[in-house]
């Protein structure tokens, strides 16, 4: 049976949907962003659907739904610690400083959120959890070299925010 007939993807939406949703709530405490992730992990799902087989397709659905689950959690991360970092150095009640935060606080995210995965991957394995190059070439099985480049191209991507260019 294939996971793009219709009947297969509902049954196995009937059959895990559920589970997933209450998996991605013990992980976050959050339903809404629970029933978010589950829903675009079936949606992955269907647009990979020809290269899923079904007796993978429990794997893969939970697979995805916790990557996607660890990406929202470091893009958090890193924006929790720019606000705190942003915090300590100016007057929190200028307006002109909210209004400052808050757009760069936007511009940020959507930079991160438009980051090619393997970009941000890299780029929040080293920000964040502070894995070295090397540690992070291990962990995703590909040269120290591949990793300096997307570092490169995610930091270079995420300069123009800062510069507006």
């Amino acid at each position: 049976m294939s996971v793009c007939k219709e009947k297969t993807y509902q049954e196995l939406y009937y059959k895990y949907g559920e589970y997933l949703r209450n998996f991605l709530y013990y992980k976050s405490g959050d339903m809404v962003l629970s029933e978010d992730l589950c829903h675009d992990s079936f949606i992955k799902l269907w647009e990979n659907c020809s290269k899923v087989t079904i007796d993978k397709a429990k794997s893969y659905l939970f697979t995805v739904a916790n990557n996607m689950f660890l990406n929202k959690a470091k893009k958090d991360k890193v924006i929790l610690k720019f606000g705190n970092t942003i915090r300590s150095k100016v007057d929190k009640n200028d307006p002109h400083f909210i209004l400052q935060k808050s757009e760069f606080k936007q511009r940020l995210e959507l930079a991160i959120s438009e980051l090619p995965e393997t970009q941000r991957e890299v780029f929040l394995m080293n920000r964040i959890d502070k894995k070295k190059y090397k540690e992070i070439s291990e962990e995703l099985g590909i040269s120290v070299k591949a990793v300096e480049k997307r570092m490169h191209k995610a930091l270079s991507a995420l300069r123009k925010i800062h510069t507006g260019v």
